[in-house]
């Protein structure tokens, strides 16, 4: 299960898992949202591994929405306490939860390509109704590869976007071994970039990302 699970994959905890999280970490339990999370059938996130995860542990985040710190926290589970997974929720399924100025940048992100994905602020105010956006938040997204489609320009494109958006639009770009931050890819063939797996982080050059190759 835990190489199956993708970066920001979203997914939910049995009671039982969570019980033992909140057990391992009493100062937790003791902030209401925190402990009514798994209750409230919000989902965690998966991150990266860290070196003080333990073996077989799968490594999740839970942010935490401005009016309580904006903290980002990490827990980690057994395989056997996640009883459902998802991708980030689309673009399109969580832009209603987008303010109106925002709404123009959002139809040209999904004219360029529908199947863009989000999972930063606004996909956590989507998925759990709390306020997680604010006048500063960035827009975070995550684009997938398709060379046969128009790899090669996707950086560019999003780039003509960004210039415009009322708002800073973060994120990667995501292919089989991973996803690397769009702005990286706006460069020379040749130029290294650091493509983020579940596992680690690997270099390559911009040429091999976008071709598809990696795996």
């Amino acid at each position: 299960m835990a190489e199956a699970l993708a970066r920001h994959t979203m997914v939910k905890a049995s009671a039982a898992g969570w019980a033992v999280v909140m057990s391992r970490h009493p100062e937790l339990a003791r902030e209401p949202i925190i402990d009514g999370w798994a209750r409230a059938d919000r989902p965690l996130i998966v991150r990266r591994p860290a070196c003080s995860d333990a073996a077989g542990m799968i490594p999740l985040g839970l942010p935490l929405p401005p009016s309580h710190g904006k903290r980002r926290i990490a827990l980690a589970l057994a395989p056997a306490d996640i009883i459902a997974s998802a991708a980030p929720p689309t673009l399109a399924d969580a832009a209603a939860a987008a303010p109106a100025h925002w709404q123009e940048t959002i139809g040209l992100l999904l004219q360029l390509l529908p199947e863009t994905r989000t999972f930063g602020s606004l996909a956590w105010q989507h998925l759990t109704g709390l306020p997680y956006l604010s006048d500063s938040s960035d827009l975070d997204l995550l684009w997938p590869l398709s060379p046969a489609r128009h790899a090669g320009t996707l950086p560019s494109d999003i780039g003509r976007i960004a210039k415009q958006a009322p708002m800073r639009l973060d994120g990667e770009i995501v292919g089989r071994a991973g996803g690397v931050q769009w702005r990286e890819l706006i460069g020379a063939d040749e130029d290294e970039v650091l493509v983020k797996g579940p596992a680690g982080v690997i270099s390559t050059t911009r040429a091999a990302f976008l071709s598809g190759n990696l795996s």
